[in-house]
């Protein structure tokens, strides 16, 4: 039997919004963005994802209440939200009494974290938005049987949205604040297909969210990673990768890979040998990966390392490289080398068996395994000690500096 995802027609439609600002609101001082039918917002926990959430629901709900607490002390300007429609604006200028409104605001409905067991969203002005809420809390009251709980509710957006989608419903704004919360990874990836599947019936969705299971690599256009510059948010999208990247995007990346994205920095390697082994590096030299906030990517080959290195690249996610001469891939050695820098692409010589002393043949992640959680920092090779720490130096470098812009 098919999912909801496979069976529902799209048709793809251009999505509400094509393009947003918002200046004076909260933590945002001036930006501007171009949402698309689905936008991930990737940040720290309170770098300002919420506040974005929370103007494009101001801008777009007229039963929305602006306050003086909602603009922004940077700038000595009223709070101004603007977005463009298929050829119609809609804005709001000031706080309070103050507030003015124009135009026409397609149908939103906000799904706050906090409220994901309760109420799941206050009630909407528009019809379109009250009846998707109408089958969302349907699902919660099923779910619940009136019980209390703060896990069962997540199941309900799952089951909720797949009544929205087969409901038919279209032209809404939909902004959900950690779609993940409570739910398996399982749960958490078909969660995200429902979510696209919505999106593409003519809806727009727009998230926050920390898990790698809703970040999709081939859709890099997708995401918009929120930083905290001072008391002041900043936004940045990559670019989409080429077009041949893209493919092999979708073929090589899983959420375990996918976590670069919310890494302080990633240190890139061949194999699942070497990714079984580095943190027991890490351990002898000192430090713990996670504990770093270090992603040990492991690329399924080193012919893929350039395009995880085009990838951290483009979501600006400092790495480094560790990987075999092996004789006769000098042009992809150099390769690596120019994307990653020579400071941060180390070769183990003559590969990572000999370089590390580990016995060659079959069942080659066990054993590897098995000699490294003995290691000591004095038997490791000089290329992995400084791939280590280079990695912790740029982890450490990225954290220190979202501190000092803090």
């Amino acid at each position: 039997m098919s999912s909801i995802t496979d069976r529902v027609s799209t048709r793809s439609p251009a999505p509400p919004l094509t393009s947003l600002r918002i200046r004076g609101f909260r933590s945002i001082v001036d930006l501007t963005l171009e949402p698309g039918p689905m936008m991930g917002l990737v940040g720290e926990a309170m770098a300002g994802k919420s506040n974005v959430l929370a103007a494009v629901h101001a801008l777009l709900e007229p039963t929305a209440p602006v306050n003086e607490a909602d603009a922004t002390t940077f700038i000595e300007v009223p709070l101004e939200l603007d977005a463009t429609l298929a050829g119609r604006r809609v804005t709001l200028t000031g706080t309070g009494a103050a507030t003015a409104r124009t135009g026409t605001a397609p149908p939103v409905l906000l799904l706050p974290a906090a409220a994901r067991s309760t109420t799941l969203a206050a009630r909407p002005a528009h019809p379109s938005a009250r009846r998707a809420l109408a089958l969302l809390r349907q699902a919660l009251g099923e779910q619940l049987g009136g019980r209390r709980s703060d896990a069962l509710p997540a199941a309900s957006l799952v089951d909720g949205l797949e009544r929205c989608c087969l409901a038919g419903i279209s032209g809404l704004v939909l902004l959900v604040e950690e779609p993940e919360l409570y739910l398996r990874p399982q749960a958490q990836r078909y969660l995200h297909r429902l979510l696209r599947t919505f999106a593409e019936a003519g809806n727009q969705v727009i998230y926050s969210t920390h898990s790698a299971n809703l970040l999709s690599v081939g859709h890099l256009e997708e995401l918009a990673f929120v930083t905290r510059a001072g008391a002041a948010s900043e936004v940045f999208r990559p670019d989409p990768l080429a077009t041949d990247d893209d493919l092999r995007a979708l073929t090589e990346f899983d959420s375990t890979r996918s976590e670069l994205f919310l890494a302080e920095a990633a240190l890139l390697v061949e194999g699942a040998t070497e990714r079984l082994a580095l943190p027991f590096a890490f351990a002898a030299l000192g430090y713990d990966a996670d504990r770093e906030g270090v992603a040990i990517v492991e690329c399924g080959g080193k012919g893929n390392i350039p395009l995880f290195a085009r990838v951290c690249t483009a979501a600006r996610v400092p790495f480094a490289v560790l990987h075999d001469r092996d004789r006769g891939d000098e042009r992809l050695n150099a390769l690596i080398s120019g994307l990653a820098g020579h400071a941060r692409a180390f070769v183990l010589r003559p590969d990572f068996e000999a370089a590390t002393k580990t016995k060659r043949g079959g069942h080659k992640p066990a054993r590897a395994w098995r000699r490294f959680a003995t290691l000591e920092r004095a038997d490791l090779p000089a290329a992995l000690v400084d791939a280590v720490e280079t990695t912790v130096a740029l982890a450490r470098g990225a954290r220190g500096e979202r501190r000092r812009r803090a």
